[in-house]
């Protein structure tokens, strides 16, 4: 009982580290972007570009610019250039939490807030 005990310890290490997702998070912070999701029962579609201190996003034929502090490799705060209500005046963290080819699943929050929304992006240029 003692010798299986013994050696689930040592194998569980070996186990888990083949799950490791992968973060490759540099290669996501400047591009073309591309971003769906469910609004009102219906997909919709949002472009933006980003380099290392502005994303710029285009949405229904309308463009709106953040400045981008990047916190380290896989997290940055957006904060929008020229907010138009309230809420655009907080800022938005964002966490790339894997990454693989050419896309990213991140989460989001405004800042100072515990309820994360998921996301993913595809990176197209």
């Amino acid at each position: 009982m003692i010798k299986r005990f013994i050696l689930l310890l040592i194998a569980l290490p070996t186990l888990v580290g083949c799950y490791d997702q992968e973060r490759n998070c540099t290669d996501f912070k400047t591009g073309k972007f591309e971003f769906e999701t469910y609004l009102n029962g219906e997909v919709v579609k949002t472009t933006f570009t980003r380099n290392d201190t502005l994303e710029i996003d285009f949405y229904q034929g309308q463009a709106d610019s953040s400045n981008i502090r990047w916190i380290n490799d896989c997290e940055y705060i957006a904060e929008k250039i020229n907010p138009s209500s309230m809420i655009d005046h907080k800022a938005i963290h964002f966490k790339i939490l894997t990454t693989k080819e050419n896309t990213y699943t991140f989460e989001y929050a405004l800042v100072g807030e515990t309820k994360k929304q998921k996301g993913t992006v595809t990176k197209i240029e």
